[in-house]
C-alpha cells in the first residue's frame, strides 16, 4: 500500500475549499488532460454523504472507470472518499480542511494500493504513486486558482 500526503495552503475560507475540493464540475476541469468525465451518480454540483460518483478518464493510455462513495463528511471538516468499484484493490482519500487565519490548509492523505500482488506493489514503488501524486498537486493547483476567483 502506499500513502501520499500533502498540505495545501489557500487563500480562502475553510467553507469555500471544502465545496471547491467536493465540485464535480471542477473535479473534472482540473482532470480535463486525462479526459476525466463523471458519467454515473453525481455528475454535477456538490457531492454530499453516501453520494457516489462513478468516473470515466484515460490514464497511462488506457480508459478505466472508477466508481467512489463519500463514505464520511462533516461539514466543512472533512471528508473521505472510497472506491467501491474500479482500477485498485484499495483506494480511500481523506480530505481534511484546517482554518489558519484567512487562509485555509487543505490536506490530503491519499490511500492506494495497486492490483496484481508483488507486481502491482512494484509498479506502485516505481511509477504509480509520482504519477498519483502529481495528479493531486494538479487538483490541488486547481483548487487555489479557483479561489483567487472569489
Amino acid at each position: 500500500m502506499s500513502i501520499i500526503i500533502l498540505k495545501t495552503l489557500v487563500n480562502a475560507p475553510i467553507e469555500q475549499c471544502f465545496d471547491l475540493a467536493r465540485s464535480i464540475d471542477l473535479h473534472v476541469h482540473s482532470m480535463k488532460n486525462e479526459n476525466e468525465e463523471a458519467i454515473a451518480g453525481c455528475t454535477s454540483g456538490l457531492i454530499g454523504i453516501n453520494e457516489t460518483v462513478t468516473w470515466k478518464a484515460k490514464h497511462l493510455g488506457f480508459y478505466f472507470t472508477m466508481t467512489s462513495r463519500i463514505s464520511e463528511m462533516k461539514i466543512p471538516v472533512y471528508f473521505i472518499d472510497e472506491m467501491v468499484k474500479g482500477p485498485f484493490k484499495r483506494l480511500r482519500h481523506q480530505h481534511i480542511f484546517a482554518p489558519k487565519g484567512q487562509k485555509t490548509e487543505m490536506t490530503d492523505i491519499f490511500e492506494f494500493s495497486a492490483p496484481f500482488g508483488w507486481l502491482g506493489v512494484i509498479v506502485e514503488k516505481i511509477f504509480l504513486k509520482s504519477y498519483m501524486k502529481r495528479l493531486l498537486l494538479n487538483r490541488n493547483k486547481t483548487i487555489q486558482e479557483e479561489a483567487n476567483k472569489y
